[in-house]
């Protein structure tokens, strides 16, 4: 669906954007993470096409960026805009007409979408009467309208209560089984976590971590694995320490040791175990952990994904 290939964006010499190379797969959510000031907003404008990339290139759909394809994509940037004074089913009826639709489509796309994100009796109001969070959806209906292939969110909860928070997630799984991808960048980890299937995340411009959100906890795992068991398992043989946790016990392993050995260990000591499974990261102390180590290191192989 995406393509980056080496891709660099330089300001006063320095690089923000520093040779990133990724892939963002059809029919995915895919997150775009890192700290404040790592080049999230440059790369995201180099997609859209705002910016051009120094060095490298980006392709949609097979196609360098800046085609006629260009309108299948979307983007929610962080920084909201709309106008003010026009009727909200004017203000997003005009999205629709820049994304290519007739004006009767676009008219009534736009109230299929403010009925869908429970606004439709504000279509006549101005924009300017309404919550934060009102104008947040009504925003959200700009990218959704006229059903681009690709949807990138930039902070897409920002100023949702936990009910439109649901519902915003609802008609992303929605547009994603009618085909859309979507790319997700946020501070917000726990989403990442419930959301995506892959993620890059970049830091002083270049990437530190790429690949499924899944093998990236387990590659940052601790040495260690979580067990329920009838009982403490005490005194076995491969295991530094033993802590409660979970409703079970995190067992940190010697050095040498392995999971496996560990699990006969248990079960040669009449352990009765009920689950075992590698103690992995939250992906929020991933993000930290790789922040601070990442200062000089090199961008590394990139996890369940090609490069």
């Amino acid at each position: 669906m995406l393509e980056l290939h080496q891709v660099t964006k330089r300001y006063d010499g320095r690089a923000v954007v520093d040779h990133v190379t990724a892939e963002v797969r059809s029919g995915e959510i895919f997150a775009l993470l890192g700290p404040n000031g790592a080049g999230k907003t440059t790369l995201i404008r180099m997609i859209t096409d705002i910016l051009k990339p120094d060095e490298g290139e980006i392709r949609f759909e097979g196609i360098p960026v800046g085609s006629e394809r260009r309108r299948f994509v979307s983007y929610l940037p962080e920084e909201r805009g709309l106008y003010k004074r026009d009727k909200v089913a004017d203000a997003l009826a005009y999205w629709g007409r820049l994304k290519g639709l007739a004006k009767a489509e676009a008219r009534s796309e736009a109230h299929s979408l403010l009925e869908r994100v429970e606004l439709a009796d504000v279509a006549l109001k101005q924009v300017q009467a309404l919550s934060k969070g009102m104008q947040q959806k009504v925003q959200l209906c700009t990218v959704l309208i006229g059903r681009p292939r690709l949807l990138i969110l930039d902070e897409p909860f920002s100023g949702l209560d936990p009910v439109n928070v649901q519902l915003l997630e609802d008609i992303l799984a929605e547009r994603r089984a009618e085909g859309a991808t979507v790319l997700l960048s946020t501070h917000q980890i726990n989403k990442v976590e419930q959301l995506c299937d892959r993620a890059l995340m970049i830091h002083r411009g270049k990437v530190v971590l790429y690949g499924s959100v899944r093998e990236i906890r387990r590659r940052h795992a601790d040495h260690a694995i979580l067990v329920h068991a009838d009982r403490t398992p005490e005194a076995v043989s491969g295991v530094s320490s033993v802590e409660p946790m979970d409703g079970g016990y995190k067992l940190v392993l010697e050095p040498n040791a392995t999971p496996s050995a560990v699990l006969r260990g248990l079960l040669d000591r009449g352990i009765e175990v009920e689950s075992f499974r590698l103690a992995e990261l939250p992906l929020e102390d991933v993000f930290v952990k790789v922040v601070r180590e990442s200062g000089a290191a090199d961008p590394p192989v990139p996890v369940g994904g090609s490069r």
